[in-house]
């Protein structure tokens, strides 16, 4: 049975969506534990589930609507928390009030049950390959433009005092990350849903801080955990029955564990 599963398109695709969302987490998730932007990233998950819920009721696809959702708030939260004690702030602010609204959004789908389970836990054995293009071309657009923010994005991550100090632009910085990361948390929310969405955009990176301080090699370590926790929990669903996203979680929590044992104690600080 697994061996059949693993000759159809429906589970080529879902690999190929794994792969590409496991590599743009692990692109953005050193930024996030440098940045200690984890608050964020659940909460821009969490008004993802309201994009998506708006979306669909409007006759938009859920990633659309995910897209539109997460890049707004966002935006909002560039604004709203560009200093760091304001950030979790504002954060709190906007996911209560979204939250509200996401649940009326749902309360309105015909299809409440299924479509709000599918968000929540996330459904990758069902994207297609017009979503698959998608996210290709969302990857592709975050990567760009995360390479040639990449110094300074790192020195406001590491040393924001000093950063703006030495005139780096932290305000446009500070606006511009939430939206790379609102990209890809709608892109990861099909893999993953909105409840385990720090599952790829923080755990891998967490335990590539444990591992290394250099910023190239710790991106690489979170690239490589994200992908194959990803591709590793579709393989092990095929294989044994329970959800996709709840393997992903097991294999990105073990590499942390497995990091906290084997990495030096003072990278941690």
């Amino acid at each position: 049975m697994f061996s059949q599963l693993l000759a159809t398109h429906f589970v080529h695709v879902a690999l190929a969506a794994a792969t590409v969302v496991g590599i743009l987490a692990g692109l953005l998730g050193p930024f996030v534990v440098a940045r200690n932007n984890a608050f964020a990233v659940h909460g821009i998950a969490e008004l993802g589930l309201t994009g998506a819920a708006g979306g669909l009721l409007i006759g938009l696809d859920a990633t659309t609507g995910a897209l539109l959702g997460s890049v707004t708030v966002g935006v909002l939260l560039g604004v709203l928390g560009l200093r760091g004690r304001d950030r979790d702030t504002a954060t709190g602010t906007l996911l209560a009030a979204g939250l509200g609204l996401g649940v009326l959004f749902l309360s309105r789908l015909h299809t409440y049950a299924t479509t709000g389970f599918g968000l929540l836990f996330g459904s990758i054995t069902s994207v297609s390959d017009t979503q698959l293009h998608r996210l290709l071309l969302i990857t592709g657009a975050v990567t760009v433009i995360l390479a040639a923010l990449w110094r300074p994005l790192w020195f406001t991550s590491v040393d924001p005092d000093t950063a703006e100090a030495r005139g780096v632009p932290t305000r446009g910085l500070a606006v511009a990350f939430p939206v790379l990361l609102a990209a890809a948390v709608a892109t990861a929310i099909q893999v993953t849903g909105v409840l385990l969405i720090l599952t790829l955009l923080v755990t891998p990176a967490a335990a590539a801080h444990r591992l290394t301080s250099r910023p190239g090699t710790a991106v690489a370590v979170s690239v490589a955990v994200a992908v194959v926790a990803a591709d590793g929990g579709i393989l092990a669903s095929l294989q044994w029955d329970a959800p996709t996203s709840f393997y992903i979680a097991v294999f990105s929590f073990a590499a942390y564990v497995f990091a906290r044992i084997i990495g030096r104690p003072e990278l941690a600080r």
